[in-house]
């Protein structure tokens, strides 16, 4: 639609422009609506994050529990990084490897080994981050698995979640760390969650070291947010800025004819 008939950029005396207002506050209130929202959704993970390191910081400074205290139905983000004891001897025959990992600010996989424990359950204990060097690509097997009774001290981690064809394992290679998805390749169930090395008795040896819990910080979060929120209230007042542009140019117009 031409909303201009001069050179100048006037618009026309004759013509309406509340359909061009109409069409912009359309644009505008949907910008604005995208806006907040992403500004929510920003809240909203800092509040996960502000959620997840205060697990952080009471699990590391509590006592270390026995693993059946907590493994039950299913492992929660509130379960995450409670240290717990288990024993049992390692499943060698059935490993994977978890490719594009980090660790510490280094790239590289991680070992999974279920473990049959006392009890007879079986539980999927990650054994540690091995780095993969820039010239090199993942490895296709596991190191071999410590033999005989073992006794681990580790976090307790909830399975992660994506797409299935990330979490089932093909050819001992995996992507996610998923206890259910895992044991598809399994001759026997696994209990929900895994555990993550931190001490190994008798000691493996070994290139694997603890994967360590997230660092305490809040990340950009916040600031994100407020940038969203600004970029809702710019356009809100771009929209107003415009028509009142709009009114001024129709009186000039108006007035030099």
């Amino acid at each position: 639609m031409k909303l201009f008939d001069s050179p100048m950029g006037k618009p026309s005396a004759g013509r309406r422009l509340w359909p061009r207002w109409v069409a912009l506050a359309v644009l505008v209130v949907t910008l604005v609506i995208a806006f907040v929202n992403l500004g929510y959704w920003q809240l909203d993970r800092l509040e996960q994050r502000r959620e997840r390191n205060e697990a952080v910081a009471v699990h590391e400074n509590a006592p270390v529990l026995e693993w059946s205290e907590v493994f039950g139905p299913e492992i929660t983000e509130a379960d995450q990084w409670q240290r717990v004891r288990v024993s049992g001897v390692f499943d060698g025959e059935h490993q994977f490897v978890v490719r594009y990992r980090s660790n510490n600010g280094q790239s590289g996989y991680e070992i999974l080994t279920p473990l049959r424990t006392e009890d007879g359950r079986h539980l999927l204990v990650n054994r540690g981050f091995g780095v993969r060097p820039s010239d090199q690509d993942f490895p296709t097997t596991a190191p071999p698995a410590p033999t005989g009774q073992v006794t681990i001290v580790g976090h307790v981690r909830r399975n992660e979640r994506g797409p299935e064809n990330a979490a089932v394992p093909v050819n001992g290679l995996v992507r996610l760390i998923n206890s259910d998805a895992i044991a598809q390749a399994l001759p026997y169930p696994l209990v929900n969650g895994y555990v993550g090395v931190l001490e190994l008795t008798p000691p493996s040896g070994g290139d694997l070291v603890p994967v360590m819990p997230p660092e305490l910080t809040e990340g950009n979060h916040l600031s994100y947010a407020v940038q969203w929120f600004m970029f809702s209230a710019m356009a809100a007042v771009g929209l107003v800025v415009l028509i009142r542009s709009d009114i001024r140019a129709r009186r000039a117009t108006k007035g030099d004819s």
